[in-house]
This record gives C-alpha cells, structure tokens and sequence, in this order.
C-alpha cells in the first residue's frame, strides 16, 4: 500500500538568495477552499511582497494539484514547489512562498532551484505525518462466538481498539486498508446467521 504524509502544524521558513528574501509557509488542508483561504491569508499579510507564489495538494490520493508562478517566468515557481511537495509524497497541504525582490535576477534555473529549494527545507524543519485511512467496527458477540471471531479478525491485520464484557463483548475493531469489502463480507456473513450484530462507527 502507498502511503501519504503530511504535516501537523503550520511551518514557516526563510532565507535569502542574492539579496531576495524568500520565505515559505505550509500548512494542512483537507479541502480546495482550505487551500484557497490559506493562500489569500499569507497573501494578504504580504501584501508588499513581489510574488506570492503557491502549490497545494489535497486528497487522500494526493490526486488534485495546483499551483501559480504568481508573476514569477511561467513554470519557475509554482511547478517546482509542486514537484518538492510530491517528492515527499505528500497530500493534504498548501504552500506559499513569498519574495521579496532584492535587485539581482536569479534566472530561470535560479528561480526554479530557489522554489524547489526553500520549499524543501520547510518540510524537513520536522518530521512529516504518515496519513492513514482506517475504518472502526462496533462488533457485539456472544461469549460461545467471541473466541472464534477473535481468531478470525486477526487475519485482517487490524487493531482491537477495545473491548468490554457485559451480558455480551463488545468489540471496536479498526481496520487500515483501501477497502473493508473482504471483513464486511465475513461480518455480514456471521450476522445473517445470527452469530453477532455489528455497526460501522
């Protein structure tokens, strides 16, 4: 399974590249309007600054990107901090880089390398979060199956979040996988035969 990563907090890097001041912040986001209102806030706090450029990936594919040169020459700023964000494999997150012109052009190779460069820094200022999508089971059984089951979903790989003993067991089973179509076979199967009721949470 691939997986994705993102960030937990804001970050904020800055450095200077012949005289321009370059500074990236990051955020996560879930959704395009999050990408969207995160861009137009670092943006409106600069409003003095000569680009600001941005990138954002989100969904749990990473499959829906964007970004802008903002002013920069077309494909020196936006793509390459695009490329930075997917060589980390990173979803979910939205990038601006704000610079302040110094007076020294850095030229098309300068400009990307600059982009690519800074952006990469930001995420490396701490580690990155591995984003797993997982879905959680209410399982209630009677003790005469309960062991049986058990057994069972142990070969889903999952985790037994926890579990109480009343009158019957009640189990919150989380599963990590792309699909739960296999354990939600099994479980309707044990259900339409009356060995156990269960939920999805």
């Amino acid at each position: 399974m691939k997986y994705f990563y993102s960030i937990k907090n804001d970050r904020c890097f800055k450095t200077k590249i012949k005289r321009s001041v370059f500074i990236c912040s990051l955020r996560y986001v879930e959704t395009i309007p999050e990408a969207k209102k995160f861009i137009s806030e670092i943006t409106g706090a600069n409003k003095q600054a000569t680009h600001n450029c941005w990138a954002y990936i989100v969904g749990d594919k990473g499959n829906i990107r964007h970004s802008s040169d903002h002013g920069e020459p077309p494909g020196t700023a936006g793509k390459p901090m695009l490329n930075a964000l997917e060589t980390y494999n990173i979803t979910n997150i939205s990038a601006v880089v704000t610079r302040h012109f110094g007076g020294v052009k850095l030229g098309i190779k300068g400009l990307i390398d600059a982009y690519r460069t800074i952006v990469k820094k930001t995420i490396e200022m701490d580690q990155l979060i591995k984003l797993v999508k997982t879905t959680r089971f209410l399982i209630e059984v009677p003790y005469t199956f309960n062991d049986t089951l058990v057994h069972h979903l142990k070969t889903f790989h999952g985790k037994m979040v926890s579990t109480s003993y009343t009158d019957i067991v009640t189990h919150i089973f989380e599963w990590e996988g792309q699909g739960t179509r296999k354990l939600e076979a099994l479980l309707d199967e044990y259900r339409n035969s009356g060995k156990l009721k269960y939920i999805i949470l």
